[in-house]
């Protein structure tokens, strides 16, 4: 008897059932539909690209490039997502910290004659100090959202399309309207179009930044209370969370992300634009929405928002090669946005129904 309890116990805790457990966790139906989707696009680009160019090793690392970025600011918009937040005003905090960061860079690494015949005396500093610049204004404008929304009790939706209008018009006041001249190209030789084992360091960055966060989110204490914040603030409260200071944490948290995304924005283009990134806000709701998160909060998963960050990247870089006006680009991204917003709201009226 003992035999056959330890041998039943033994099968149920079997490596095999674990994987299959784990991968039902992380790979649930809905994620292997978005895979499919994904899959019948590469398919389609593929098929009507001139010569297959769409499927080729070049434009595949366009591609995973584009989404690095966009990646990045669509796992931490889906963490405030989940708590039944908002961020539209990624895009500008990207820009703003862009600017910052890479006029801090400029300035530091020599004198302004020496920056215009591209010497750069003092590189090892003025990257350094550019880099944690960027960061930090992007960690600044994230707090500033959420004392706004946490502590002052302002709707995130007003305060951040807020914040949107102000940190690229302070870009603006700094920059006189232009991008940043002069940025020292050993940082785009090194990091913008460096590579680690054949996969570019801006893709690096991406999938140790989504592994943290996916951690974060799944594994610790922390996404616990983020899940139970955006399933009902109150019952949250009750429970003993700190609703207002992990509010303030998460929007702080995306700021820092903006912030990463600026550095990473100035590497690979050589520049920090003013006129980029006006659409980011929305790519990195679509993506997270794609994925699955809920926009009422409490549901979301990282594996979704990872693979809906491709869709809209995979689109647009579909749409350029067969020669689509970039007008319809938006017009395709704004439908599956709708579409997605519309599907979770028909799951939720089934939940309720149930």
């Amino acid at each position: 008897m003992n035999i056959g309890t330890h041998g039943s116990a033994s099968s149920e805790h079997s490596p095999a059932k674990q994987l299959r457990e784990l991968a039902a966790r992380f790979f649930k139906l809905e994620s292997a539909l978005l895979v499919a989707i994904l899959g019948a696009m590469i398919v389609i680009f593929t098929i009507l690209s001139p010569s297959g160019e769409f499927f080729s090793s070049g434009n595949i690392r366009s591609i995973a490039l584009d989404t690095s970025e966009i990646l990045v600011l669509s796992a931490g918009e889906m963490l405030i997502i989940v708590a039944a937040g908002l961020d539209l005003s990624i895009g500008s905090v990207v820009v703003f910290s862009s600017v910052v960061g890479a006029k801090t860079l400029v300035a530091l690494s020599g004198s302004p004659a020496q920056v215009a015949q591209f010497t750069y005396p003092h590189l090892a500093l003025g990257i350094t100090a550019g880099v944690a610049v960027a960061v930090l204004a992007g960690l600044g404008w994230g707090l500033v959202n959420g004392l706004l929304t946490a502590k002052w009790g302002v709707p995130p939706f007003i305060v951040t399309l807020g914040t949107l209008s102000v940190a690229v018009g302070l870009a603006q006041v700094i920059t006189g309207g232009l991008n940043v001249p002069n940025i020292p190209p050993a940082l785009q030789n090194s990091y913008g179009s460096g590579q680690l084992f054949g996969i570019p360091w801006l893709v690096w960055t991406a999938i140790i930044v989504v592994g943290i966060l996916w951690v974060l989110l799944e594994l610790t204490r922390y996404g616990l209370h983020t899940y139970a914040i955006g399933a009902s603030p109150e019952a949250a409260r009750r429970a003993g969370i700190n609703v207002r200071l992990h509010t303030i944490s998460l929007y702080g948290l995306m700021g820092l992300l903006a912030g990463i995304v600026g550095v990473m924005d100035v590497a690979r283009f050589d520049t920090a634009s003013i006129f980029a990134h006006t659409q980011d806000n929305l790519t990195a709701i679509t993506a997270a929405v794609i994925g699955g998160t809920s926009l009422f909060g409490g549901r979301g998963r990282m594996l979704g928002t990872v693979i809906g960050a491709f869709i809209p990247a995979t689109l647009r870089n579909g749409f350029v090669l067969i020669g689509v006006e970039p007008f319809w680009q938006n017009v395709a991204l704004g439908s599956v946005l709708i579409t997605a917003v519309y599907i979770d709201q028909m799951r939720r009226r089934r939940a309720r129904i149930a």
